[in-house]
This record gives structure tokens, C-alpha cells and sequence, in this order.
């Protein structure tokens, strides 16, 4: 349990995060996409060749949508998490939800002025639940691109308020990025897709260095036979998914993101992703193969429906 002799939420209201900065380039967006796994069963697909190499003479390569989550990983590995009279052991972290929304498509290299602030916290006795948004400027246009609010449970860092009043606080719409049912009908579309043994040693390239991915023994600690794959990787792969089958290929009319991390998943593994079209929303689920079960769920929205559908 924390130490809740500290904690006061006047302090953590009024605590002002640090600002960052996030800088990429044109060869840091195609390494994540070969990390999601873009081009990885064709090299030549013609959905997704467009973000690792210059097409049919495109002068920039595109930027997968699910890039954005990479925007917010200096934002909770730089002492954002830090608050005032919460005490947490970083190994005992896990990240449970990432909700995200775009407001223009990505330049393929840009300078980011990241913005963060307290979304929600919540006591849960044996652990506390952190969310944190992060909202990610052009440095030098000054345009607001993205939004990202991850959902970070903390064990073991609960019971930091009065247990008759476990504290609880959420600046935003509780709804907003609720866990959508999954539809008992059949999928709209369903998508499989192989993950490759080296997938997580590749997507740590993207900024993600968790040891818990890469190192064996460190797995073992965590209670795993092998590194896992990063759950932003397996989002990865399940809004590719998406925008194979439902957006024929046009990434850009995403406009918000929603996963929730149900399991883990080991790299080599099939993931299957199951969708359904509810108007303009594509609630999704993707299953592991070999285990069949369920290890991702949520919902894209779209700005408008393709053509075709």
C-alpha cells in the first residue's frame, strides 16, 4: 500500500507536468510500420507500401495513424507519472488503455511540443489507476495533430486515500472512451495476420525499451515463459487491420483510436482481428490463434465511410 500520510489531491490537481519535446523522422515512421507490421506477409502490398518506401513517386512516405502513440512515450518515462504522494514500483506498471484522437494526418518528419496533463485518478485499494492525456503541437506551425489518453494501472499503489472515501477523479466524459460491447453477430470482416518472432525486438526501435519485450529473464520475473510483445504493437496490427478492410486503404480518415489490453501476446503469434461496422464506428477484437483468446478489444472511428462499403 502508498503511503497516503502525503497524498493530497489539492497538490495533485495543481501539479503542472513537465512540457516535452518529440522529434521523428521519415525513417523513424517506416521503422514503426515495419514494427506494426506493414508489408510484413507482401512486400509489395499495395495498401501499405506507402509507408516504408516513396510509391509510384510520392515525395513523402505516409505516417500510420497508431504512430501517434509513440508521440506520448517520453511523456511517461520522463517522471510524468511522478505525483505528489503517489508511490509506485515502476516493474509493477501496466499500461490497460490508450485512447487517441487525430485532428490532421502526420507530416512524415516533424518537431512535437507534447502537453501533458491529469486525465483521471483513481484509488482501487491494491492498485491506483493513472490516465494521463497528452496532446502533441507542430513546433513550428503550432497545430494541434493528435491526442492521446493512456490508461496506466499501477498495483500495488492503491489505498493512498481515505478508504471510506477511496479518491476518484476524471476530467473528461466518463463515455467517451468506454469498452464498446462486442457484437455476438458475425464480423463484418475478420483479418488474420502473423506476428513475427522478432516483432517486439523490432517495435522497441520505436522508442519502447521495456525490457520486459527483449529480455528473457526479465519475462521470467513478470511471470512470462518468454518477452511479450508491447500492447501498442498488437494496436498496431489490429488498426492495420482496419484500415485493410474497412478504410480500402486510406489511413486518413481515422479519427479516433480505443484499445483496451485484455491479454498478452507472445511475438510468432497469429493474431486474428474481428471487426463490425455500427455506422461510423468499427468496433474491434483481436483474438491470438494458437490460444484463442481474446488479448485486444475497441473501436475506430471514421470521418466518413469509403465508397465502397
Amino acid at each position: 500500500m502508498a503511503d497516503n500520510s502525503r497524498f493530497d489531491h489539492d497538490l495533485v490537481l495543481a501539479h503542472k507536468f513537465p512540457e516535452t519535446t518529440f522529434t521523428y523522422t521519415e525513417r523513424d515512421a517506416a521503422v514503426y510500420a515495419l514494427g506494426v507490421g506493414a508489408c510484413g506477409r507482401n512486400a509489395i502490398d499495395s495498401d501499405e507500401l506507402k509507408y516504408v518506401y516513396h510509391e509510384n513517386g510520392q515525395q513523402f512516405v505516409q505516417v500510420l495513424p497508431t504512430f501517434a502513440a509513440i508521440f506520448s512515450l517520453g511523456s511517461l518515462t520522463n517522471g510524468s507519472m511522478d505525483l505528489p504522494g503517489l508511490q509506485y514500483d515502476p516493474r509493477l506498471l501496466l499500461h490497460g488503455q490508450q485512447y487517441i484522437q487525430i485532428y490532421k494526418p502526420f507530416p512524415s518528419s516533424a518537431s512535437l511540443i507534447n502537453k501533458v496533463s491529469l486525465a483521471g485518478l483513481h484509488d482501487k485499494g491494491k492498485a491506483a489507476i493513472l490516465e494521463l492525456e497528452t496532446k502533441s503541437y507542430e513546433k513550428q506551425s503550432g497545430e494541434l495533430l493528435c491526442m492521446n489518453r493512456s490508461t496506466i494501472y499501477l498495483r500495488g499503489a492503491g489505498g493512498f486515500s481515505n478508504s471510506s472515501h477511496p479518491y476518484s477523479y476524471s476530467n473528461y466524459p466518463v463515455n467517451q472512451a468506454a469498452a464498446p460491447k462486442i457484437p455476438k453477430s458475425q464480423p463484418f470482416a475478420v483479418f488474420e495476420d502473423c506476428t513475427q518472432p522478432s516483432q517486439a525486438l523490432l517495435y522497441r526501435l520505436s522508442g519502447d525499451y521495456n525490457p520486459l519485450h527483449s529480455d528473457p529473464m526479465i519475462a521470467e520475473v513478470a511471470g512470462f515463459s518468454r518477452p511479450i510483445l508491447h500492447g501498442l504493437c498488437s494496436l498496431g496490427f489490429a488498426v492495420r487491420a482496419v484500415i485493410k478492410c474497412i478504410c480500402r486503404g486510406d489511413a486518413n480518415i481515422i479519427k479516433t483510436i480505443s484499445g483496451r489490453f485484455l491479454l498478452h501476446v507472445y511475438p510468432g503469434e497469429t493474431l486474428i482481428t474481428e471487426m463490425w461496422l455500427e455506422g461510423l464506428r468499427v468496433i474491434y477484437q483481436a483474438k491470438v490463434k494458437e490460444r484463442n483468446r481474446a488479448v485486444l478489444s475497441g473501436f475506430v472511428d471514421l470521418r466518413h465511410m469509403t465508397p465502397s462499403l
